[in-house]
């Protein structure tokens, strides 16, 4: 796992990481060290470190071609794409933690992020994406982290098509599934901050479900 980085973005705010939380980092955390690049997708965060050289040009290593690059419907190939794109998914309920009480006061909540900078606003829907309410944001934003949000809803047992959808502070929006692969086509797998829909069934159980 061999990732081009920017020596612009390694002497701003990258990290070599052996401690979390003051404990020293798990195996499967990426034991002994792990590279932490702020604001940039996952998939830099090279775990299990064995060395870093430097270059005056990018590697062109394997992932970063064969994997995570995406051909468009123009022929052109989008490559090297870094930054976390403003996304949110809802956590609960989820699949994981459906509405186990029954009816009557819910709370829908999830985390959202922006590798371009603070969260500003996060909205919820219902019904799928057809009205959107704005949802409660915990505590202050920090760049480039997690946010979480908060929406109170009194559920009468009907059926739900929840949503989130996030913004951040430089404008960018949440996309649906389709403007995403509008934008850019349909090679686009790994670099997906599309719009995520829960089913919540009257029993309270939730499902994965794609609602574009």
């Amino acid at each position: 796992m061999t990732r081009s980085i920017p020596i612009e973005k390694a002497l701003d705010d990258c990290l070599v990481a052996f401690r979390m939380n003051g404990e020293a980092l798990r195996p499967e955390q990426g034991y002994p060290v792990r590279l932490v690049v702020p604001g940039w997708e996952g998939n830099m965060w090279v775990k299990w470190l064995r060395r870093i050289e430097v270059g005056d040009q990018p590697w062109q290593q394997r992932e970063e071609t064969s994997k995570y690059t995406d051909l468009l419907a123009d022929g052109t190939a989008r490559r090297f794409t870094w930054v976390m794109d403003v996304k949110s998914v809802i956590t609960s309920p989820s699949p994981q933690a459906p509405i186990a009480h029954g009816r009557g006061k819910a709370v829908v909540t999830g985390l959202a992020w922006s590798g371009n900078g603070r969260i500003k606003r996060v909205d919820v829907s219902l019904d799928g994406g057809r009205n959107w309410t704005t949802a409660r944001l915990d505590g202050p934003s920090l760049t480039k982290a997690l946010h979480r949000f908060y929406l109170d809803v009194d559920w009468d047992g009907s059926e739900l098509l929840l949503q989130s959808r996030a913004i951040d502070e430089a404008g960018f929006v949440q996309p649906t599934k389709d403007a995403l692969r509008a934008a850019r086509g349909e090679n686009s797998i790994y670099h997906n901050n599309g719009i995520q829909t829960w089913h919540v069934r009257a029993d309270g159980t939730v499902e994965n479900v794609e609602v574009s």
